[in-house]
């Protein structure tokens, strides 16, 4: 089944990492998830831009509104997530928890249906 692991933390902070704060973060979840990639269980980890980038669409009645930035003001902010095909919850429970090891913040974990496969190919082109 597929699960997204959803990555809350107070962006100000993170921001605020070092360049080698950052990567040592990064370094140590490439690690952890090397075994689900080897098996063929990992799907991409995704890093948001920062909520300053983020667009927002709200009904208004029988309107859509677009606002600039997030759609609420909350101490920690969505900034990435993994997705990953585990066995059953307990299995990705304790693969997030290895993932976020030492690490401030809070990991979200939900079981994901897939309605449309899409058709962006692998290599699709992303921002870093």
């Amino acid at each position: 089944m597929l699960y997204a692991i959803l990555c809350y933390n107070d962006e100000d902070a993170v921001m605020s990492w070092s360049k080698a704060e950052d990567e040592a973060v990064l370094a140590k979840r490439k690690r952890v998830a090397r075994e689900w990639v080897d098996k063929g269980k990992m799907g991409p980890a995704i890093r948001l831009v920062p909520t300053t980038g983020a667009t927002t669409i709200r009904a208004s009645g029988n309107e859509q509104l677009v606002l600039d930035g997030p759609f609420a003001e909350t101490k920690e902010q969505l900034l990435g997530l993994y997705i990953v095909d585990g066995d059953n919850l307990e299995e990705v429970i304790a693969f997030a928890k290895r993932l976020k090891d030492g690490e401030a913040g809070t990991f979200e974990i939900r079981a994901l249906r897939v309605f449309e496969k899409g058709a962006l190919p692998e290599t699709a082109d992303v921002k870093s």
